[in-house]
């Protein structure tokens, strides 16, 4: 439940003790992780759901890949790693961010990512698996077997998987052009530390709900963000139902724009079905990043 996933985050940022991965270089370099001397079984890639499994420190590793009709190995997609909410899984994210759907009719590659236990080792929580290892080793297979576009590859997720976005935005440089956060932060363990932030140009779309009780977490780091990478807001776009776009332009050439919906809580705006979900926040977070990730290709 979302509730257990918040309690453990606010422990955790309290007493200090969350665990964290050093930085990784970028894809395809080998991970400080890395998976056991089996060879994994070589999937085929095609169009549908594949759940597969990678032998990783000593155990295996779940992760499903979507490949929308239009798929054709020969022709480059973009990549969308979409990571789910404390605890989860690959099947409840794709329902709540209709994802999948959303790949079918433009043509792209999802990467649903499966955390340990049902958690992903974000920057507050949860777990303490090298996550950052893994999902860099995804992408590279990703790029490798199933032809993802390495110049279009793009992160997003909710609550434990937005905050993870934003890990993987910093400690893989080079190799996200753009995340898109839900209902997380950049706060928590390595984000409190000042140096902390991208060395390579991530732009940034993100949804904040006003009723959302991390909402003040979340707006601190939006503005450790800013501060980090040089950001400048330009004035706020309004909305319906009291909601505003907040754009701002950063000094290493990329983009931060956040979606603020005050009458919204801990959710996916526009998700139809699924955990989380608030089909009447105002705005559909899934069409909204990828016409950002559209515009945001490296």
């Amino acid at each position: 439940m979302p509730e257990l996933r918040h309690a453990i985050t606010v422990v955790a940022l309290l007493a200090a003790t969350v665990a964290g991965c050093d930085a990784n270089p970028a894809v395809p370099a080998a991970p400080t992780g890395s998976p056991s001397a089996s060879p994994d079984p070589v999937e085929t890639p095609a169009p549908g759901d594949h759940r597969l499994t990678i032998a990783w420190n000593g155990g295996n590793r779940s992760f499903v890949v979507h490949a929308p009709p239009s798929y054709d190995p020969a022709k480059p997609m973009p990549l969308v790693v979409t990571m789910h909410y404390f605890p989860g899984d690959a099947d409840g994210i794709a329902a709540t961010s209709g994802m999948s759907a959303k790949a079918d009719r433009e043509g792209f590659l999802v990467l649903y990512p499966e955390g340990f236990a049902g958690g992903l080792n974000a920057l507050s929580c949860c777990g303490s698996e090298d996550d950052v290892g893994l999902i860099k080793t995804l992408v590279a297979r990703m790029v490798e077997r199933w032809h993802a576009d390495p110049k279009a590859i793009f992160a997003t997720g909710i609550s434990n998987g937005g905050d993870m976005a934003y890990r993987l935005a910093v400690e893989m440089p080079g190799v996200f052009a753009a995340i898109a956060p839900v209902s997380g932060g950049f706060s928590g363990g390595k984000a409190s530390q000042a140096d902390f932030r991208p060395t390579q140009p991530v732009s940034v779309i993100t949804f904040v709900g006003g009723k959302d009780r991390y909402a003040t977490a979340f707006e601190s780091g939006l503005t450790a963000w800013q501060e980090r990478l040089s950001c400048t807001p330009k004035p706020a776009a309004k909305l319906p139902r009291g909601g505003t776009r907040t754009a701002a332009a950063c000094a290493d050439g990329s983009e931060q724009v956040v979606y603020r919906l005050p009458q919204m809580g801990h959710s996916w705006p526009g998700a139809q079905s699924g955990a989380l979900a608030d089909p009447d926040a105002g705005v559909d977070a899934t069409a909204l990043m990828w016409e950002f990730f559209r515009a945001h290709r490296r």
